[in-house]
Parts: C-alpha cells; sequence; structure tokens
C-alpha cells in the first residue's frame, strides 16, 4: 500500500471512529465500508459493518462478513462470539454451538458466550450439555461479581439468566437425585431420607439449620447428627489396636523422618501472601507444615505404604471415609518448630479427622470451636473440622501426628453409600463444567 493510500486508510479510520464518538453510527458505517474497499480484511471494519447488517435483520451478510473476519484473526475470540449470536439468530444452531465452543477455547472465562451456548444446546435438545454450559456461565460470572441480582445483570440477558438458573437448578437437582435411586431402591427409601435432606440443603433448597453456630461445613452438611467437637473414644473400638500399635508406627515414622525426601508441604499456595494466610510462623522461625502421605484425595501412594507396612495395616482397619477422588487422606502431619495452624474449617460433617499423636513436644495443642486439646502421645484424639480449628507448636521441636480422615460414626452404612456417590457424582459434574471439585 503506497503513503496516499495510507493515509486514505488512516483518516476514513478516524471518521469512522469520530462517527462513533458522536453517536453517528451511520457515519461510522459508511467509512468502515470505504475503508474496506482498501482493505477488505479489516477485522475492526468487518465486525462493525457486520453488526450493522444484523441490526437491519440482514443475518445472512452478517454471517458473511463476520466469518471472513474469523478467517482473517482465526484466534479472536469477540469474532467468534459475534459470529456465534449472529447465527443463533439466524436459526443455524448447529454452526452457533461450533463458533461459541470455538470463543471458549479462545477465552474459557467468557461467561456470555458460554450463556448462549447454553441456549443453543437447550434448542438442539442436548439437555445436559445445556446444564454444564449454563453452570460454568453462572459461576464463573459470580466469581466475577455477575448476575448477583438484577443490578449486576445486564437488562439486555436478564431473562436468559433467570431462564439458565432455572435450568440449572431443576438439572442439578435431577443429576444429583437420580444418583440416589439405585440406593432408594436397594435400602429402601426410608434409608435415604437424611441423604435427600442433605442434598437439599447443598442445592439451597431448603436451609442447614446448624444446631451450632460455630459449625460451618464448607461443602457438605449433613443434618440429623449431633454436632460435636471432639467426639467420644467409645464411639470409635478401633482405637485400642491402633494405639497399641503406636511404638512400631513411631519407629516407622522415625525411618521416614531420617531420609525426609518423602515429605512435601501440606498447603499448596500459589503465592506467598495465600500462604501466610494459612500458616504463621514465630519470630525468626520459618513457618512449615509437612506431610508424608498415605492417602490424599483417596489416591494410595503406593511407596509411601510399602516403606510403613505396620502403620498401613492399621490405617487399613479404620472406617476410613472412602470418596472416589476425594477420600480419605490419611498421613504423618508434621509440623515444625514455632509453626502455627490459623483457624480454618473443613468441607463436611459427614467424615471426622483423627489424630495418633507420636512426637509431641511440650506447647503444642489443638482448637476446635474455642475447646483446646493437648495432645497426649499414643492417645487418639477425633475432632469434627467444620468446627473452626487451629494448631500450633510453640516448642523448638517438631510434633507429628497420624491423621486419618473416618466416617461419622453417626452414618448409617446406606448413608455412608450414598454420601460416597453423591459427592464423587459433584465432583464429576464440576470437572465437566470446568470447575474444581468439592
Amino acid at each position: 500500500m503506497d503513503t496516499e493510500s495510507q493515509g486514505h486508510v488512516v483518516a476514513l479510520r478516524e471518521k469512522a471512529l469520530a462517527g462513533l464518538r458522536q453517536g453517528d453510527a451511520s457515519l461510522a458505517e459508511q467509512c468502515f465500508v470505504q475503508l474496506l474497499e482498501t482493505m477488505p480484511d479489516d477485522v475492526d471494519a468487518l465486525q462493525f459493518v457486520a453488526g450493522r447488517h444484523f441490526q437491519r435483520g440482514d443475518g445472512v451478510r452478517a454471517v458473511a462478513l463476520l466469518q471472513h473476519a474469523a478467517l482473517t484473526a482465526p484466534g479472536n475470540a469477540d469474532i467468534m462470539h459475534q459470529l456465534g449470536t449472529v447465527q443463533m439468530a439466524n436459526g443455524d444452531l448447529q454452526g452457533a454451538a461450533s463458533s461459541l465452543g470455538r470463543c471458549l477455547e479462545l477465552q474459557p472465562g467468557h461467561f456470555l458466550a458460554r450463556l448462549r451456548l447454553g441456549l443453543a444446546m437447550e434448542q438442539l435438545g442436548r439437555s445436559h450439555e445445556a446444564l454444564v454450559a449454563y453452570f460454568a456461565a453462572i459461576n464463573t460470572a459470580q466469581a466475577q461479581g455477575r448476575w448477583l441480582s438484577d443490578a449486576t445483570t445486564a437488562p439486555g440477558i436478564r431473562v436468559a439468566v433467570q431462564h439458565a438458573m432455572r435450568h440449572v437448578d431443576a438439572g442439578r437437582h435431577a443429576l444429583f437425585d437420580g444418583l440416589l435411586e439405585p440406593l432408594r431402591e436397594r435400602y429402601g427409601r426410608g434409608e435415604m431420607r437424611r441423604v435427600e435432606e442433605c442434598l437439599a440443603i447443598y442445592l439451597h433448597e431448603r436451609p442447614a439449620n446448624l444446631p451450632d453456630p460455630r459449625q460451618q461445613p464448607k461443602f457438605l452438611y449433613f443434618p440429623g447428627i449431633p454436632s460435636r467437637t471432639y467426639y467420644p473414644r467409645q464411639r470409635f473400638p478401633e482405637f485400642e489396636a491402633l494405639e497399641a500399635a503406636t511404638a512400631a508406627i513411631r519407629d516407622e515414622l522415625c525411618a521416614v523422618l531420617d531420609r525426609p525426601e518423602g515429605l512435601e508441604a501440606f498447603l499448596r499456595a500459589d503465592t506467598q501472601e495465600q500462604l501466610d494466610s494459612m500458616l504463621h510462623g514465630a519470630g525468626a522461625q520459618r513457618a512449615a507444615w509437612d506431610a508424608y502421605f498415605f492417602y490424599r484425595h483417596g489416591q494410595r501412594y503406593d511407596a509411601h505404604c510399602e516403606a510403613c507396612p505396620r502403620t498401613t495395616a492399621m490405617i487399613e482397619r479404620m472406617p476410613l471415609s472412602r470418596i472416589r477422588d476425594h477420600g480419605p487422606e490419611t498421613l504423618f502431619s508434621v509440623l515444625r518448630p514455632g509453626t502455627h495452624i490459623l483457624p480454618h474449617r473443613g468441607v463436611t460433617n459427614t467424615r471426622l479427622v483423627t489424630h495418633l499423636p507420636l512426637i509431641v513436644p511440650a506447647d503444642c495443642a489443638l482448637n476446635v470451636g474455642g475447646e483446646i486439646h493437648e495432645w497426649q502421645e499414643g492417645r487418639c484424639v477425633t475432632f469434627d473440622d467444620t468446627f473452626e480449628h487451629e494448631a500450633w507448636n510453640r516448642s523448638d521441636s517438631t510434633r507429628v501426628v497420624l491423621i486419618m480422615d473416618c466416617w461419622n460414626p453417626d452414618l448409617t452404612e446406606a448413608e455412608r453409600e450414598a454420601v460416597a456417590v453423591l459427592v464423587a457424582g459433584i465432583g464429576d459434574f464440576n470437572r465437566s463444567c470446568e470447575l474444581p471439585g468439592e
């Protein structure tokens, strides 16, 4: 392009932009049309002129211009969103789904494109895919402070957002309730009553009505069972054999501490600021909470289990809360000198946390719901971590306990099975929506 043509293009673009600033869309369109005569691949001009054709009801011409723009700039998510929107209005639902899907590949956080993809999927009769798209759209938008109310939802999409929310409410209920149906057939509806109440609370269909305000599960509250900070020892007959094996377990722990390459940080934080919100070190001491896992998120650490056969054998005798991809979590918990695990809460009261203290210096304690417990070596303690809790090691030596996630003994066998099915199903659904599993 020669200098004169370049100057002409620049002048047309500036005139078009000036028209937009002045609210003169006709002038802007006229200038962009002229600009395309010289630069037929100008993406801004193609998008604007396509939008004007669409406003006038000429969707066919709008699609042609946007397809040209997409070929020119294949990595532009906004073009694909605009193209998908026009294709939907034209009745080309398959084309719209393809364009909107491409938009989301380029920009996964584009919640408006995800909303429109849900609309397209629903009209195509693909209800589950619509549910996934709607749920992901709503969660992404609300994480950014959008769609929390009419005031935070653009007027032009309020009806669509409200429809998506209704679809999500009905779809998730049907999906998760359906997971329980085989268990109803096996155990009877009466055995599933509390599980159904638990699901209704999770779906915000009914209030939790927590009996103790100190208890606040981050994920799943199971109603109808006692709210206790610490659970009575007699509820766990397995403790006797576990405590009798303390010396053998401690011997295996000492071998682990002699070869610390198997240890890893218990907490995973993206920034030092995040870590500082969870751990605090005394004075010049660096806070450190290390772990030697036997299970994490339900995944068995085979090498660690083989290295500690006595410990593993005792762990396997406990009523571990086994949930696919979620639990149990069992480990040697190694709290370094001067480290304070700051107050936090767990995810669900369907499982409890048991500690077998193995190495406990002075000035080490656990605080659950404002009730302080000082560990005693070889004596188990079990608590509900949905109560705010914290732990500290104010000594100059390392403290180690064996941690195990066990089922709450106030759940029946049928309820444990149902919770395992339900939590795994919720995790599967959240992953399909590109959200973290709970």
